[in-house]
């Protein structure tokens, strides 16, 4: 909460200590965003048998989240600009519990779809509200590293989620559907989010309003005192409230409209989020989180490994977001991207190619021992490369790309449809592997492929500008 009282002097260590507490207590709805996407994961299995579902039914219990998180995106800009940026977090946070709470009893398959839906809302307003608040506080030296406490904190969401669905798998002999205390293991995996939503809730609460809002409310005293916390010592306070003035006083509340221009319709910057936004997620990479259990066990792997499998690849991807985090404001944005696309690209090719030998459909398929390593080496190689890049680049721009007049909202267009393009991904998955899984996997590898020309004529480089020079 704000404090009325001077902001004492502090040192830069401690001040930057600070600045780190405020973001990681805002990416906090990141790590609900990638515990509950990912959560799923282990308990499809469980969903399918104890409903007596078959894939096509499982695809929508799983992509129907998806959906949510496109509208949820949507609205997101409006209530960040609406209600301030802290309680658009409270508001996430209320809707990420009742969904983990809904969602571990629901009487039916279609129940079970509508608290997903409740938790993809709360996604897709984690997705916008975190890097815009996370841009707006941070210093411009920090920003891109700060920025990525969003993806930091979604993999580690991630990670956690496969942990807590291994160990209650473990728990209940190897099987979801066995009862832990007279509730089925699949069930607590989903409502264990209520834990972390609370404390999402209590974090939020203990946050300053960002500066950029509190100024474009007329409440200057307030926003001066944030910027003192912070900017840190040595700042002139009144050129940044006036900078910040001048760039707000010469724009208007962002409407639709206002993203309208071009021969396509929408201005080129937001039509480059949107693309960011769109080749993140057609290379594939929430297949792996999503869906890892179901492709493992589609080549001959039982379940208790294939969840063992997910937790590996987890922990393989917080890796590679940490390696990104320290050079993100060291090399840029965009070297991070094309080294990523072009590891991207050649490990999803192998996993196709190792794929292409499998034998048999649904539960009898098999694959030999040495396919089966290459392609779970290539998967753990494409993880890693997505989370070094692509993972925590597209975040950290969508954040500061666009120019302040349409921060929120453009933000908002680009994280909806990224959810989009996940859904997309997401629904069309088991019927594609069905069909072919190798050819699956050479789509995603022709995407990892596209997305190479996509950032070296499209993607400015962002590193060491501040906010109020993009234009």
């Amino acid at each position: 909460m704000l404090s009325t009282a001077p902001v004492p002097h502090t040192s830069a260590q401690e001040h930057l200590g600070h600045i780190v507490f405020i973001s990681a207590a805002a990416a906090m709805g990141g790590f609900l965003f990638g515990y509950d996407s990912a959560v799923i994961n282990g308990a499809v299995t469980g969903i399918q048998k104890h409903f007596g579902v078959g894939n096509g039914e499982t695809a929508f219990v799983v992509a129907i989240a998806l959906l949510g998180s496109a509208a949820g995106a949507v609205i997101a800009g409006r209530l960040a600009d609406h209600l301030g940026r802290v309680r658009t977090m409270l508001l996430a946070a209320t809707l990420f519990a009742i969904s983990g709470v809904g969602s571990m009893f629901p009487p039916s398959i279609g129940l079970l779809g509508f608290w997903r839906v409740v938790g993809g809302i709360a996604i897709g307003i984690a997705s916008v509200i975190a890097p815009t608040y996370i841009a707006e506080v941070a210093p411009t030296a920090y920003r891109g590293r700060l920025a990525s406490f969003q993806q930091l904190a979604i993999v580690l969401g991630i990670t956690i989620s496969q942990l807590a669905n291994y160990a209650l798998n473990q728990a209940a002999g190897g099987e979801s559907t066995n009862d832990l205390g007279g509730i089925q293991a699949w069930q607590w995996m989903l409502g264990v989010e209520a834990i972390p939503a609370l404390v999402y809730g209590l974090m939020a609460l203990a946050i300053p309003e960002s500066p950029r809002y509190l100024i474009a409310d007329r409440r200057e005293a307030q926003a001066r005192e944030v910027l003192a916390e912070v900017e840190g010592p040595g700042v002139d306070l009144d050129a940044r409230i006036a900078e910040i003035r001048a760039v707000l006083d010469t724009t208007h509340k962002p409407r639709a409209k206002d993203l309208l221009g071009g021969r396509l319709g929408l201005l080129p910057i937001v039509w480059i989020g949107i693309g960011a936004s769109v080749f993140q997620q057609f290379v594939g990479i929430n297949v792996i989180f999503y869906y890892s259990s179901f492709l493992w066990q589609s080549v001959g792997i039982n379940e208790s490994n294939s969840l063992l499998i997910s937790l590996s690849t987890s922990i393989i991807n917080v890796i590679g977001t940490v390696i990104a985090m320290v050079l993100v404001d060291r090399i840029g944005r965009k070297p991070l991207a094309l080294a990523g696309s072009a590891g991207m690209a050649a490990s999803l090719s192998v996993a196709a190619w190792a794929f292409s030998f499998r034998e048999g459909t649904g539960d009898s398929a098999t694959l030999a021992n040495t396919y089966a390593t290459v392609a779970l080496v290539a998967a753990h190689v494409f993880v890693f490369c997505f989370a070094f890049s692509w993972g925590v680049v597209v975040w950290v721009l969508l954040g500061e790309m666009f120019p302040n007049k349409i921060r929120a909202l453009a933000l908002s267009v680009a994280a909806s449809a990224q959810w989009i393009a996940n859904w997309a991904i997401t629904v069309s998955f088991p019927d594609l592997a069905d069909w072919n899984l190798s050819a699956t996997y050479a789509i995603y590898a022709a995407f990892a492929l596209l997305s190479i020309p996509f950032v070296v004529f499209f993607i400015k480089e962002t590193k060491g500008r501040a906010l109020e020079e993009m234009g």
